[in-house]
């Protein structure tokens, strides 16, 4: 098979290496050229575990390629992919599908034969039917037909979840359009992957409902955490206690400074908007949104408590800066409201992470990038971890102290023990868990 994937961001460049793996001949477009050069080049734009070895690979192979030529990437693709970004829109919450829309136009002008025009990037109800009319108005004469197939990616786990899926939704009422489909992803048909054939709109609504559903989990233990220092719980042991529970699962109940990402802040946004819009209101989701927003803003007086009531003229070591771990993706990552906040305040910041320095340099402001973990730690008056990387989880405490001007760690994400950072001699400070003073 051949297909184009048209866009080269996250989800265009994974799914265009993983379908090469499969077998598939695959063109990967962008209209950026110096993107498109440097992909072309081996030098992959974003990381993502094992993604460059894979690129590598299939483009050795000659199963996968880059261009900026659309209509060449079109004629005579089996199916055209579209893997453009859906930002949130400014002011409304609603997706902006303007590049959506403009890529349509794009490929109806470029089709010469029977195709299958995917919509792979994240799009509300309707979208699939709207891009079905562009395509019609372009081209009246053009045999196509349009499939809504939602990714479910993680970032940082992103080619396991491609080619090991929980599921895959592919949304047509067209017979010949699903046979394509099937082709396509035979591989997983193999492993038996649930494939899910439903309507091109309950495949659009169940890409939403699934990130919505999880923000949902996220805010809640959120919440729970709170409570839990209020009344001397412990965040962790309700998690557990709820979690093996079939029903509810411990999966996204991990108390922290909120949700970021490339996700989930617009598409519970943008699945509020869809729901006004429909006068069908989602209270639940409105909700958590919200309860997300106020998360990030209050974990900077987080820190400025620990630190006494006030951080004016403190030094704080920030650790990890990107919205998860394994990713350099910086999408509405807490320390976008966490660091300014902090500086605001008065603080000088220190900061290192592993992945996302480059991104966040153009993000975050008067912040002093230092080598490594241990470099942001010298002289500092306390630390702050905002991203559970690996290798925060095993800091040389004793090294750790020594560096620190006070023994001082807020713990957003609750990765030590508060008993055994309480034994390290350190003041700690976690997250819906008892706080035990050392020092």
């Amino acid at each position: 098979m051949k297909i184009a994937i048209i866009g080269t961001g996250y989800v265009g460049l994974v799914s265009g290496a993983c379908f090469s793996e499969f077998g598939v001949d695959v063109v990967c477009v962008d209209k950026d050229e110096s993107k498109i050069d440097r992909l072309t080049q081996g030098d992959i734009p974003i990381f993502e575990p094992g993604l460059d070895d894979l690129v590598a690979g299939n483009v050795k192979a000659g199963r996968l390629g880059f261009s900026t030529d659309l209509t060449a990437a079109v004629k005579g693709a089996d199916a055209v992919f579209i893997a453009v970004g859906t930002p949130s829109r400014r002011g409304d919450g609603h997706a902006d599908l303007s590049y959506v829309y403009g890529v349509a136009e794009e490929i109806a002008g470029a089709l010469n034969g029977y195709t299958v025009i995917v919509t792979k990037s994240t799009v509300p109800v309707g979208t699939g039917t709207e891009v079905e009319n562009i395509v019609r108005k372009v081209r009246p004469d053009a045999d196509f037909d349009v499939v809504s197939n939602p990714e479910f990616l993680r970032e940082g786990s992103a080619i396991n979840d491609f080619m090991r899926p929980d599921r895959v939704v592919m949304g047509t009422g067209s017979e010949r359009a699903r046979e394509v489909m099937r082709t396509l992803y035979r591989p997983l048909f193999l492993i038996e992957t649930p494939i899910l054939f439903t309507s091109r709109t309950t495949a659009e609504l169940t890409k939403y409902a699934a990130n919505a559903f999880l923000a949902v989990k996220i805010s809640f233990i959120n919440e729970i955490s709170d409570l839990c220092e209020k009344v001397g719980g412990d965040v962790h042991d309700v998690a557990r206690g709820i979690g093996l529970d079939g029903r509810i699962g411990t999966k996204f109940l991990h108390a922290g400074p909120g949700y970021g990402g490339s996700c989930f802040p617009k598409d519970t946004k943008a699945l509020g908007r869809t729901a006004q819009d429909n006068d069908s209101p989602l209270r639940i989701v409105e909700a958590v949104v919200q309860v997300n927003d106020t998360r990030k803003k209050e974990m900077a007086a987080r820190v400025v408590m620990a630190c006494g009531g006030s951080v004016k003229g403190l030094t704080i070591a920030v650790l990890g800066v990107t919205f998860k771990p394994n990713t350099d993706d910086m999408r509405d990552a807490p320390s976008l409201d966490i660091i300014p906040a902090l500086r605001k305040a008065g603080a000088r910041i220190h900061a290192f992470d592993p992945e996302g320095m480059e991104e966040a340099k153009g993000m975050l402001k008067d912040v002093h990038w230092c080598n490594d973990a241990y470099d942001a730690l010298a002289g500092a008056d306390a630390v702050v971890i905002i991203t559970e990387w690996n290798q925060f989880r095993a800091l040389d405490l004793e090294r750790a102290k020594d560096l620190l001007s006070q023994p001082v760690m807020i713990d957003l994400r609750n990765i030590y023990n508060p008993v055994e950072m309480k034994a390290a001699g350190f003041r700690y400070s976690c997250v819906g868990r008892p706080n035990l003073s050392g020092a």
